[in-house]
């Protein structure tokens, strides 16, 4: 059987959001530690929705150039399965991280690919760059321009939509992609029926891909 991709649904702050993502069968769903983000949502917030979410819903923080003795505290206080980094991160801060890690990288055209290279120890993300925040900026990159090597063993974000699934389906195959802000009705609350919507469609398309 062919491994079929997975999703996350990422900027999660409420519960009905939460629960709607285990519903219409998300792999797992974000929340955001960093401050600085218009979808940041506090630790005690996020455990209190973690702790009513199944077991098998992944939950996963993601933080920025944070100290990796507080991302390590916050992970097992609030009950996290994966950290996601977004920052300027090495592979010697990832390698101090307790949890699994995806390591996030911010893709413009001057973008060095070799520098994936030296990230031997986590999942890799492939976002669109942004001058001014660290992801969420609902725009994409030259999806183009990645190397076929690295397709289908990255998590795609960065500008994902419902009408570009059959795109990411035809000629990436990533092994996940990551949506936030194309499912808001602002920044931190989906709308509930784009949510819907787009993961009928996402899950229809993986269950015939198999």
């Amino acid at each position: 059987m062919v491994q079929t991709m997975k999703v996350k649904i990422c900027g999660i702050t409420n519960i009905k959001d939460a629960l709607l993502c285990s519903e219409y069968n998300a792999d797992a769903v974000g929340f955001i530690f960093y401050e600085k983000s218009k979808r940041y949502i506090s630790p005690d917030k996020a455990k209190e929705i973690i702790n009513q979410l199944p077991p098998f819903l992944m939950k996963v923080g993601v933080f920025v150039n944070e100290e990796p003795q507080i991302v390590n505290e916050s992970a097992q206080k609030n009950g996290l399965n994966v950290v996601q980094l977004h920052g300027d991160e090495s592979p010697e801060y990832i390698s101090k991280i307790h949890l699994p890690v995806i390591k996030a990288f911010r893709i413009d055209e001057k973008f060095n690919w070799d520098v994936i290279d030296n990230y031997k120890n986590c999942g890799i993300m492939l976002d669109s760059y942004s001058q001014n925040e660290y992801g969420g900026t609902g725009k994409t990159f030259e999806w183009n321009k990645i190397p076929t090597e690295y397709k289908n063993k990255i998590i795609l974000s960065g500008g994902v939509t419902i009408d570009k699934l059959d795109q990411i389906f035809a000629e990436i195959k990533p092994a996940a992609i990551d949506v936030s802000s194309s499912l808001e009705i602002s920044p931190g609350k989906k709308d509930l029926q784009k949510l819907k919507e787009f993961l009928k469609k996402f899950n229809q398309m993986n269950f015939l891909k198999e």
